[in-house]
């Protein structure tokens, strides 16, 4: 790999080393296009809080989430990617080459700009969370769900996210309840009147989680609730609250995502109201400017597999390397240039 000076212009930075950055790192560098790697303050994304990983094509038995990550890299550097601990801290963009301002100080340039930040889940504070997580708790049934056969588990909120993850894990838990802070759904009908006629589903209204009971030896074992008849007990009057304890072998947050695009505010962009990433009509990963283009979670409010990641991966760098490829091809002269015909 050619050694980078300050005047140096890559012909490709990809933002976020989850599994869609690290797809799209091994399928650049085996193009030859040198890529930047920019890890940020957690390298791997969320896939390093998923302690097995069972869904993932060619893995029989199941990988650790950090084992995926790590290999993924190591795929990457052997093509000759290279990684960068850093953030960007402002991207312009509206000039060629592109420029982006990193936490550590340095400057990138850069002719296509792979954006890969994925999206972190919402937490809900709770005690013990911090441990526990990926040890019982999870913010992905699709995940995690298939560990918890015959559990009781918890689904934290009251969305069509709450409600999809409910019925999913209904399908392997013993018993599923949502708990809400509200007294009242904010999931839409359709979704709502499927979680309210499962026989296993059940709600607990006007309830939050407060602390998570467990260790990451034995995995989560119950959890501490309080409640309060007018809702969003943790804002009362701790007097005023009903505490208590129930037995679950696995807890679900379902309160939603934010797509990691705070970068991205002051360009032109696109971002739809959620904050995701907008990319092209069509089975594309280009953006709304050219040479700009999104993987992962970040431009997937949907899906938000690993395996659906390292495929958007893929698509960002094979479309990157198309448009590269187009930029390099010169002008041809104009047809009134042309020498007319004898």
């Amino acid at each position: 790999m050619s050694e980078r000076t300050p005047d140096s212009v890559s012909d490709v930075v990809i933002v976020g080393s989850g599994v869609a950055g690290l797809s799209a790192a091994v399928y650049a560098a085996r193009a030859d296009l040198e890529p930047t790697v920019l890890e940020g303050p957690e390298p791997g994304g969320q896939l390093t809080l998923t302690t097995d990983v069972e869904n993932y094509l060619g893995f029989p038995d199941g990988v650790g989430g950090m084992e995926l990550i790590q290999r993924g890299k190591e795929q990457a550097e052997r093509f000759g990617a290279e990684f960068e601990h850093a953030t960007v801290e402002e991207a312009t963009l509206e000039n060629r080459p592109f420029e982006l301002e990193l936490s550590n100080g340095n400057t990138l340039r850069t002719r296509a700009l792979i954006v890969a930040t994925g999206a972190s889940a919402r937490w809900v504070g709770a005690d013990g969370e911090d441990e526990m997580m990926g040890y019982g708790v999870s913010t992905c049934a699709t995940c995690d769900g298939a560990f918890h056969r015959g559990d009781d588990v918890l689904v934290i909120g009251g969305g069509d996210s709450a409600m999809e993850e409910a019925l999913f894990l209904a399908k392997f838990a013993d018993s599923v309840t949502v708990v809400h802070r509200r007294d009242e759904l904010r999931a839409s009908e359709v979704m709502a009147k499927r979680a309210r006629n499962h026989d296993v589903i059940s709600f607990r209204w006007n309830t939050e989680l407060v602390d998570i009971r467990g260790s990451q030896a034995e995995g989560v074992t119950g959890a501490t609730l309080v409640s309060h008849p007018d809702g969003h007990p943790t804002e009362r009057d701790e007097s005023a609250v009903e505490r208590e304890t129930v037995d679950a072998g696995g807890i679900f947050y379902a309160v939603g995502h934010v797509p990691n695009t705070d970068f991205l505010a002051d360009t032109s962009i696109e971002l739809a109201d959620s904050g995701h990433l907008r990319t092209q009509e069509g089975l594309t990963t280009e953006t709304a400017v050219e040479g700009v283009f999104g993987a992962g979670d970040v431009m997937d409010p949907h899906y938000r597999q690993a395996i659906t990641s390292a495929g958007t991966g893929s698509m960002a760098a094979l479309d990157a390397e198309t448009w590269l490829e187009q930029q390099a091809v010169p002008e041809t002269p104009a047809a009134a240039e042309a020498p007319a015909d004898d």
